[in-house]
């Protein structure tokens, strides 16, 4: 691992995962059955497992690791292999970004969820959003083979998609505080956002 992979695991995963978990356990439903979609190491997972012991969690990943913190089934990246509202909520954390057309695995993921539907992904909003969001991802997932189609969206481009899947915002926080100053003023900014969308089935 390059010393720059170090860093960003030593002082940015490890803060990701403290207050992304403290942001997300609040959103999920008493005994509520998590699917973690793109769940990776399910560090993320274990951390919300800490702070609401009276869930349950299991992912699906496309890249299979050999030790995670829950139980993994890999997957083919647009299917989810769970049936038809089996499951409470589906998390989606900084996944959405990494397909083709996020629209795609986000329906799958309307499809599974019974209740709720939990998003953590990037806005391309504001000055050199893009380019900043580029190089946060390479530094974060390079060094894992995850693919780097660089897709982020604007927030109308959320909203479309939320609306054409009958996903409903309840829940909207775009100020996540990820990174610690003078990081914060280039890296949090409003390129990140936590939503949790209700499902509204005919």
């Amino acid at each position: 691992m390059t010393i720059l992979g170090r860093m960003h695991g030593r002082y940015v995963h490890t803060r990701r995962v403290r207050i992304l978990s403290e942001h997300i356990a609040p959103l999920i439903p008493l005994r509520a059955k998590v699917l973690d979609v793109g769940c990776g190491d399910g560090q993320l997972a274990a951390r919300l497992l800490a702070l609401r012991p009276d869930i349950r969690i299991k992912g699906v990943d496309v890249l299979a690791r050999a030790e995670t913190a829950i139980p993994v089934r890999a997957f083919d990246g647009e299917h989810i292999p769970y049936g038809d509202a089996s499951v409470d909520v589906v998390l989606i954390v900084d996944v959405l970004h990494h397909t083709d057309d996020p629209a795609v695995l986000l329906c799958e993921a309307a499809r599974v969820a019974r209740g709720a539907v939990v998003i953590k992904d990037h806005l391309r909003e504001g000055v050199a959003a893009g380019l900043t969001l580029r190089c946060m991802d390479w530094v974060g997932n390079a060094r894992h083979n995850v693919r780097l189609p660089y897709n982020y969206w604007s927030r109308r481009q959320w909203s479309v998609a939320f609306e054409s899947l009958n996903l409903v915002v309840r829940r909207w926080q775009a100020s996540l505080r990820l990174y610690p100053p003078p990081a914060t003023w280039l890296f949090d900014r409003s390129l990140h956002f936590v939503a949790l969308l209700d499902v509204a089935r005919a």
